[in-house]
């Protein structure tokens, strides 16, 4: 007879999904700050989970700072710490007022990281006003995510939002 073997989820053999992980942030029944990235750009949502099904309420990406003064030929740096720092501040911005309550990081399959640019969302979504629990120790310095000569400018018209 032959011994049957645990077969490997197919998410999780393509580098998507960690399913341990991923029971334990819907067990909690918090709405996710959930953190992907991807060639070019950042991607940031708020999610809610609802039986295991995932409602995105507010998403945004980091090619969306163009349109709020990012430099046209500085696209290659949307991956950048000041980016992922303003890709979190425009989402809060855009979420403000859908959401009650405090919010978690989903982070999924990127490793943590000290000071890394899932660290820099975060601090974004938090200066927006945003509840969501984080360490200042594992936040990058301002002095690193303000380095860009525009970062105030795109800065100050994602604060103008209401």
């Amino acid at each position: 007879m032959k011994k049957q073997t645990k077969v490997v989820k197919r998410r999780r053999r393509e580098n998507k999904t960690n399913y341990s992980k991923r029971l334990k942030l819907l067990k909690g029944r918090h709405i996710r700050f959930v953190v992907r990235k991807s060639n070019k750009y950042i991607v940031l949502q708020i999610i809610k989970s609802i039986r295991a099904q995932d409602n995105v309420l507010v998403s945004v990406s980091t090619k969306d700072l163009l349109k709020y003064g990012w430099p046209s030929e500085k696209t290659g740096s949307l991956k950048s710490l000041g980016a992922s720092y303003l890709g979190g501040l425009l989402l809060g911005k855009k979420v403000q007022g859908k959401i009650k309550g405090r919010v978690i990081l989903d982070s999924g399959l990127i490793p943590n990281t000290k000071g890394s640019r899932v660290y820099a969302a975060v601090k974004g979504l938090k200066d927006s006003g945003i509840d969501i629990n984080i360490s200042e120790e594992v936040v990058p310095l301002m002095e690193k995510i303000e380095k860009k000569d525009f970062f105030n400018n795109v800065k100050s018209k994602i604060e103008g939002i209401k």
